[in-house]
């Protein structure tokens, strides 16, 4: 069953939990308005003792350099807790910011959130993460 945690004008953020993962959807514009939104959100999810998450962008029609910002953030939140994180269903226009960053070889991008969710997590997949100086 899918919840809502954040119910915005420009932003929702909702979350279920598939095999193990919580699957955080977002639906908006990742950018400079939306990103503290988004950081409480899975840090509220983290407080509550979800540590692998799936965030599925698949609704994101557009992400700015401080919607990449608020992934690498919760990223080191979640990577504390011994957590995972995999990223779903990003656009060719969201992955184009993850290649301008060079942080896409940095995160484990699947193409859906049934593909992310396939196999169960394990702790510290984020350990070396990332795979550029921290």
């Amino acid at each position: 069953m899918r919840a809502n945690i954040v119910r915005h004008e420009s932003m929702t953020v909702s979350y279920t939990v598939v095999n193990g993962w919580t699957v955080v959807e977002l639906d908006g514009d990742v950018d400079a308005h939306t990103a503290p939104m988004i950081r409480e959100a899975v840090i509220k999810l983290i407080d509550d003792g979800h540590h692998h998450f799936v965030l599925d962008l698949g609704f994101v029609p557009f992400m700015d350099s401080m919607g990449l910002g608020v992934i690498v953030a919760i990223t080191k939140r979640i990577r504390q807790h011994d957590g995972s994180l995999r990223v779903a269903s990003a656009s060719g226009r969201t992955l184009r910011i993850f290649d301008l960053s060079g942080l896409r070889e940095s995160y484990e991008i699947c193409p859906s959130t049934e593909e992310a969710t396939r196999t169960a997590p394990s702790f510290g997949s984020l350990a070396h993460w990332p795979h550029v100086a921290d």
